[in-house]
């Protein structure tokens, strides 16, 4: 498996995975859900620019989108946004992610995650790495504590995980 920027050479394939991804998932919100072929262009075009902190909207920072890849099929979806405002602190944190329902269950979340960790170490200012996840996701916190991670505290429904760079 292997962890792809977006990019405008593969905007086929990431088109076609984006367009299904529900709009809110456990908490991972799609603003391209069920986008249109001729409107994803554009999407990309800001997908792209957001990771170099341009065209963002209002109170966001820059994130850069990744795609996993396993024998050339998009398989998910992973978020790392490069440091941390006020609202990140306190909710979804550094990362994101997104695995397609018929590849969850079998590692990959767990092997995307120790590999965009590696951007994130070299990318992310603070000294720990935030993730964020519902309790009604246990196999994502299991994901995350298999990477190294430590709940830091806790609400009525979530987890705030930390991971040391």
């Amino acid at each position: 498996m292997i962890l792809k920027a977006a990019n405008k050479k593969d905007a086929e394939e990431e088109f076609l995975f984006i367009r299904n991804i529900p709009c809110d998932e456990n908490g991972y919100i799609n603003t391209n859900y069920q986008i249109k072929r001729e409107d994803f262009d554009d999407a990309l075009d800001i997908i792209i620019a957001n990771s170099e902190g341009r065209r963002l909207p209002e109170g966001y920072v820059p994130a850069t989108t990744y795609y996993l890849w396993d024998n050339g099929i998009i398989i998910g979806e992973f978020q790392l946004r490069h440091h941390l405002c006020e609202s990140l602190v306190n909710g979804s944190g550094h990362i994101g992610y997104y695995i397609a329902p018929q590849f969850r269950g079998k590692g990959c979340a767990s092997t995307g995650l120790k590999l965009l960790l590696e951007e994130a170490r070299r990318t992310v200012p603070e000294d720990e790495i935030y993730l964020h996840v519902f309790k009604s996701n246990p196999a994502s916190l299991k994901v995350m504590l298999k990477n190294g991670g430590y709940i830091h505290h806790e609400t009525d429904d979530s987890y705030f995980v930390r991971i040391k760079k």
